[in-house]
């Protein structure tokens, strides 16, 4: 996934602020499995403190099954894994984001099959989520954090002000640009400088028109899958909002990870928002006088009339996962062990809905209704609970070098350097 702020799917918590720091080293700084012991990596930022606790409740309540851990900033640990993985030095519990990656861990030998040995730790999974983790049909990745759908969100007070309601249609959002403009704000912010914010538009807009059948063809390597009238649609849509000045004049220069986009919304400046639930927790902290006024609002991305999408179809990214690595036999199963006792357990749960984040778990509305951020909460686990389908940031779905000529091309497109007819000549070419 491109570098999507720990708040984006990096940590998903990607639900979270990118930590520019290098390395932040936990306990334990031994080689991966030797002499048997486990031990784990993980992010910081986001829900790190969540994994913090429940490694430090395992290892207090396992003195003959010690993890070690350690913590990484998203950039770092994603070299630092790279390496690791192909010198054969990988963490027993190797911190992932399925897809293209995990498919390449298993194609290799790297991690092991987890369908039998995680089926306690399973049960407490949605099974929309539990299947992201799987390659051809077996398990072989875990969510270990948050559910992170993408939500359409907006400023309250700006929606007052200027007298409108939020668009549900593609159409009527067509319509509110001029309105919100002639009041003097940006339709939408957009933080283009990041590029991977820029994945979320065609993503819904793709799915809404012609359903996520379009993108599984992509993934699947389908000769001239992006030929799909659905692409060239969705690009069309998108070149149409950003002529009418719907991203407004900066677009280009505005960064996600310092949080710019969400700082349009909360200083005014901005109505709308297309980003991951995990720019909640970056409004909590950057914001909280705005928050506290009950100024943010949420609500699901538009139809498209006459698409062939379900309505409850999501995007984002479904979580981020734990594989557990081939080789020291020992240490596998203590992490095993770990995982079926812990992982989304009671505590884990709660851990996640305090920190204002929306936990992959089958049985959480009880936690979520206690929450100080119950409504929020639950307006986003039921979506992911009821999707039709959840698909995930497509720069994490395919393999890196189309995931970066994805990346590159739609940024041309919405900087109208490109049409959506040299987007695809140049797609296909990059899946030939």
């Amino acid at each position: 996934m491109s570098t999507l702020m720990m708040s984006r799917r990096h940590a998903l918590g990607g639900v979270f602020a990118l930590g520019l720091a290098a390395t932040l080293a936990a306990c334990g700084g031994s080689r991966p499995g030797a002499g048997g012991r486990a031990n784990a990596w993980a992010l910081t930022g986001g829900p790190e403190q969540t994994f913090r606790d429940s490694f430090d409740r395992w290892n207090a309540a396992h003195a003959d099954q010690q993890i070690a851990t350690e913590y990484f900033a998203n950039d770092a640990y994603k070299e630092k894994i790279r390496t690791a993985v192909g010198a054969g030095n990988a963490p027993t519990l190797l911190y992932n984001w399925a897809g293209g990656t995990l498919l390449d861990y298993v194609n290799n030998g790297q991690v092991i099959d987890l369908t039998e040995v995680t089926a306690a730790a399973q049960d407490r999974i949605i099974p929309s989520i539990l299947e992201v983790g799987k390659v051809d049909g077996k398990v072989y990745a875990l969510p270990n954090n948050n559910a992170q759908p993408v939500l359409l969100y907006y400023s309250k007070p700006v929606f007052e002000k200027v007298g409108a309601t939020v668009p549900t249609t593609w159409d009527e959002v067509m319509a509110l640009i001029p309105v919100l403009k002639e009041a003097g704000y940006i339709p939408f912010a957009e933080a283009g400088a990041s590029q991977w914010p820029y994945l979320m538009w065609i993503q819904y807009l793709t799915d809404r028109i012609g359903g996520p059948e379009a993108f599984n063809a992509v993934v699947a390597g389908e000769a001239g899958a992006w030929s799909h009238p659905a692409f060239a649609e969705a690009l069309t849509k998108i070149q149409d909002m950003v002529k009418a000045g719907g991203l407004g004049d900066s677009y280009g220069s505005v960064d996600a990870d310092s949080g710019a986009d969400i700082a349009l919304i909360h200083t005014g400046r901005a109505a709308m928002l297309l980003q991951g639930s995990w720019v909640y927790a970056n409004f909590l902290k950057d914001a909280p006088d705005f928050m506290a006024a009950d100024s943010l609002g949420y609500a699901t991305f538009p139809a498209v009339t006459g698409g062939a999408g379900d309505a409850s179809n999501i995007t984002g990214n479904p979580a981020n996962y734990w594989s557990v690595s081939a080789g020291d036999e020992a240490a596998q199963k203590i992490v095993i062990a770990y995982l079926n006792e812990e992982l989304h357990n009671d505590s884990y749960v709660k851990a996640l809905v305090d920190g204002g984040t929306i936990p992959p778990s089958r049985d959480a509305e009880a936690v979520i209704r206690a929450s100080e951020h119950a409504d929020y909460l639950s307006f986003g686990y039921d979506l992911v609970k009821n999707a039709g389908n959840f698909q995930m940031s497509w720069d994490q779905a395919l393999p890196s070098a189309q995931a970066q000529e994805l990346l590159t091309n739609l940024s041309q497109v919405f900087l109208l350097q490109q049409t959506p007819e040299e987007f695809v000549q140049k797609m296909n070419a990059a899946l030939a």
